[in-house]
């Protein structure tokens, strides 16, 4: 069923990374070794958008106009920051290689990312993929050090308005954590997953 190339020998680009998605894994690199694997979380995270929350606090937050948001405005970066910010806490799980693997997929409007901006700063940002009417959402990050705070929870409330307006079935979150059950995020079964990926590719939609 899978068909991707064991880590020492790979060599990852777009087309591998729609291949595996459309496969329901994800890749992250050894942070000693720098090799590629591939992971199918069972149960899997995903976050139903019908059943999205939004605190009371965070509702303030993003009414208040606190934050500029921008959709695509530079893609790259925001995977860098979540990989500097992932960096200081567990180590890293991204490569140069795959990171532009990813800006391969951005240039092809399969990958997004939305932006928060305080005066003229980046503070905060979310990323993933996009394949039919699926977002596997990859990662976030905040800056509260430069008046960042909650940024990254702003730019996923955003994001979720964007995918409901835009008629998307699956959020896909990988994992399920403290921070995402706040939103509403829930564990399903590897066969519920596939079938809702199965649904959301052949089911496409624009970003």
């Amino acid at each position: 069923m899978d068909d991707l190339p064991p880590p020492d020998s790979i060599d990852v680009n777009g087309e591998l990374l729609v291949s595996a998605y459309c496969q329901g894994l994800f890749p992250m690199a050894d942070d000693a070794s720098g090799d590629i694997h591939w992971f199918r979380p069972d149960p899997r995270g995903i976050i139903p958008l019908e059943e999205f929350r939004v605190s009371r606090s965070l509702a303030r937050r993003v009414r208040s106009g606190r934050f500029e948001i921008s959709v695509d405005r530079c893609f790259e970066r925001v995977i860098r920051e979540c990989t500097r910010a992932r960096s200081d806490d567990n180590g890293s799980w991204m490569t140069e290689q795959l990171l532009q693997a990813y800006c391969e997929l951005h240039a092809h409007g399969l990958a997004h990312s939305l932006e928060a901006w305080r005066s003229g700063q980046l503070v905060g940002g979310v990323y993933g993929v996009h394949l039919g009417s699926a977002f596997f959402g990859e990662s976030m990050f905040s800056r509260p050090d430069i008046g960042g705070t909650d940024a990254s929870k702003v730019c996923l409330v955003h994001l979720v308005e964007r995918l409901i307006f835009s008629g998307f079935t699956l959020l896909d979150t990988q994992y399920l954590n403290d921070h995402l059950l706040q939103f509403g995020c829930r564990e399903v079964s590897a066969g519920v997953y596939h079938e809702l990926l199965r649904a959301a590719l052949n089911h496409p939609v624009k970003f």
